[in-house]
């Protein structure tokens, strides 16, 4: 059974302010919670109801609650069979990081469904890791990770001051910008930091001095742009191809 003590962390854990002061963050439904414990992330705890219970994988610890004590602490309007309550961890930027491999830097993605995809997309093309700026979207918030389907847990990511971590990099910075190169010519490149600037503003002045090189995604038709996801996956699809893997 539930304290009052459980009740008011749990629901305190949908703000921000919050989540940092405990260290915890929460991730709702069957199908999120099952892509984590899939990909090996280890929660705190589980809570599940007795549908709940049964969805989950064998010897699989869970705290059992009733369908009302789990519509008390769930942060839907319709509560899900599943919580789980995971530990953040926010492991630094090492120096010299960015030098090796390739890398994804988000420059104040504030959309935390685009801020999920990024990390899909990340986990599709193997990078390396993902540098996010402190204005994106918070990457323990909820939408981030159903978004970004189980990819949060398998992605090194970091909140780092993206212009700072550039400018001590050697490596080519590419930045997403539609008055840059296309991106059909970019040579092959093992070492990189693809960077994505926030919806509708694009990379901020900041991080524009940091890029080496601008480029962009030829356009044949009218749309005035590409989401942020969309495009990222683009140019990571043509550093892939120019490294013939």
């Amino acid at each position: 059974m539930l304290t009052k003590a459980d009740f008011q962390r749990l629901r305190a854990l949908r703000e921000k302010k919050h989540r940092e002061e405990l260290g915890q963050f929460v991730v709702e439904g069957p199908k999120v919670v099952a892509e984590l414990l899939a990909a090996g992330f280890g929660f705190e705890q589980v809570y599940a109801t007795a549908e709940g219970a049964a969805l989950l994988p064998p010897r699989q610890p869970a705290t059992a609650v009733t369908a009302e004590e789990m519509a008390r602490i769930s942060h839907f309007p319709t509560p899900s069979p599943l919580l789980a309550v995971g530990r953040i961890q926010r492991p630094p930027l090492a120096a010299g990081a960015l030098d090796r491999g390739l890398t994804l830097a988000l420059d104040g993605v504030q959309d935390a469904g685009n801020v999920g995809t990024l990390l899909r997309i990340a986990d599709w093309f193997a990078l390396d890791r993902v540098v996010l700026s402190p204005t994106c979207a918070d990457l323990f918030h909820q939408k981030v990770i159903n978004a970004s389907m189980g990819s949060f847990a398998r992605v090194r990511a970091h909140t780092a001051d993206l212009a700072a971590a550039l400018a001590a990099t050697t490596v080519p910075v590419l930045g997403c910008d539609l008055s840059g190169d296309d991106v059909h010519t970019l040579p092959a490149l093992r070492d990189a930091v693809i960077v994505v600037g926030r919806e509708g503003s694009g990379l901020s002045e900041a991080v524009k001095r940091r890029v080496t090189r601008f480029v962009t995604i030829p356009r044949f038709g009218a749309a005035e742009s590409l989401n942020a996801g969309v495009a990222a996956a683009i140019v990571c699809d043509n550093l892939r191809r120019a490294l013939g893997r």
